[in-house]
């Protein structure tokens, strides 16, 4: 299992799996509406209970449909099924068994995977008659329980985890060094790259899109430093991605992204940033994964075409200013070796620990060399800074009197001052001001 498990939700229209979905990860991820197949693509988000934590894949509904959309929304959802460690099939208390339950009930068994049966819209009903009809489906144990209130739900993931596999780290003991995951669109030279960095042809490479299919791991060393190199499997926007593998690929690439010490977004100098391209880097950023841009296919561009790529990269990629870039060559190898340098530094950057003498000092010097602008005829005190733990992204909590005053501009010019100060190259760094209390004033 690559870092942590996953679970694929399924069940026929309008059973309420994405009702379920949106709880079980807190979030408004799944479009959720009172009719049929609403859910066409298959989402993924993370599931947590304590300290164990699974990705649920929500599917489009098995409605039995063999043509047009319908069949290609059961063909997705077929493969969450298969690729998937464990299955959650939702069937509807109100509704009862159908005769397509009973379809998709027999696909299940024949997974010889773990299925766990829950029974939605079962509020205002006793537990135990609303889910005795569906002990007809043969799957175990059902669990009648309410999406939309919650009720339920826990004693569900609970079963759900004690049946997961424990995630397995990739990497071997023996093995400990930088692990570095490729992400970028289908065809950027994610393969190349990773066959020239290992000095060898160990990655299929292919010029038709999406020819890696699930994440590889590849030590090497260099100068006698051990790493790893995550190949992922491209990713495109979902209006362009074929049914089958390459969809559910988007989950292996998540998983190592999250896995990854430093994660190298490959862009295609000759494309350009796409709207895949800024969606990824958002979510590399959301992650707090430490980056380094690879602008790929650099070699060729006349001085005008680099010149455009610059100014796009800078207009586009603007919330990615703390990240390097470095522009190269896959295929003839120029850049590369500039590339895993910026690896090195963004790893000890990330790795860099943050006291809090430190940080008071680089807050007194920033105060000092630019006070808080006034308010209202007072000025913002900001007294002292701390880390919070050791999170990802790093964060530093600077807590004063009347922060909440502070303009937009000021926040960012304290968090340029700490990460120059702290040379915080590649790593994403959160800012939290906080009023302090009157004790803490005094002291």
């Amino acid at each position: 299992t690559l870092g942590r498990p996953t679970v694929a939700l399924v069940g026929r229209p309008n059973v309420g799996k994405s009702t379920l979905f949106n709880r079980l990860t807190r979030s408004r991820q799944a479009l959720v509406a009172d009719e049929p197949g609403v859910t066409r693509d298959r989402i993924v988000g993370e599931a947590r209970l304590g300290g164990r934590a699974f990705l649920l894949v929500d599917t489009g509904g098995l409605s039995g449909e063999r043509e047009g959309l319908a069949a290609l929304v059961e063909d997705q959802a077929r493969q969450a099924m298969r690729e998937a460690d464990a299955v959650l099939f939702l069937v509807d208390a109100r509704a009862g068994l159908t005769a397509q339950d009973e379809a998709i009930a027999g696909e299940l068994r024949r997974l010889g995977k773990p299925v766990f049966l829950a029974v939605n819209k079962a509020e205002g009903r006793d537990p135990e008659l609303a889910a005795a009809e569906f002990q007809a489906l043969g799957l175990g144990r059902p669990f009648a329980l309410s999406a939309a209130h919650g009720g339920g739900v826990r004693e569900l993931v609970e079963a759900v985890l004690e049946a997961l596999p424990r995630p397995q780290g990739p990497l071997p003991a023996r093995e400990p060094g930088i692990r570095v995951a490729l992400l970028g669109r289908p065809n950027a030279g994610k393969s190349t790259l990773a066959n020239r960095i290992l000095g060898e042809q160990r990655v299929l490479v292919s010029e038709e899109a999406g020819t890696t299919r699930d994440s590889l791991f590849l030590p090497f060393r260099r100068d006698g430093r051990p790493f790893t190199l995550i190949d992922t499997a491209g990713i495109r926007r979902r209006a362009k991605v074929r049914p089958g593998l390459e969809r559910f690929s988007v989950v292996r690439s998540l998983q190592a992204m999250d896995l990854a010490d430093v994660v190298v977004l490959v862009l295609d100098a000759r494309v350009g940033v796409g709207a895949q391209d800024l969606t990824l880097a958002g979510l590399v950023a959301d992650r707090g994964r430490p980056l380094v841009i690879a602008v790929n296919k650099w070699d060729g561009l006349e001085r005008a075409a680099r010149e455009r790529v610059r100014a796009e990269l800078d207009r586009r990629l603007a919330f990615l200013a703390f990240a390097p870039r470095v522009f190269l060559s896959a295929l003839h190898g120029t850049g590369v070796g500039e590339l895993l340098d910026a690896v090195e530094r963004v790893h000890a950057a990330a790795s860099r620990e943050l006291p809090t003498s430190l940080l008071n000092r680089i807050l007194e010097e920033a105060v000092r060399r630019h006070p808080p602008p006034l308010a209202g005829g007072r000025r913002a005190r900001l007294l002292f800074a701390h880390p919070a733990g050791a999170g990802r992204p790093p964060l530093i909590v600077v807590e004063g009197r009347r922060v909440e005053a502070l303009p937009p501009a000021y926040r960012r010019y304290l968090t340029h001052r700490f990460r120059e100060a702290l040379g915080m190259e590649g790593v994403p760094l959160r800012l939290l001001l906080r009023e302090a209390g009157r004790a803490a004033e005094r002291a």
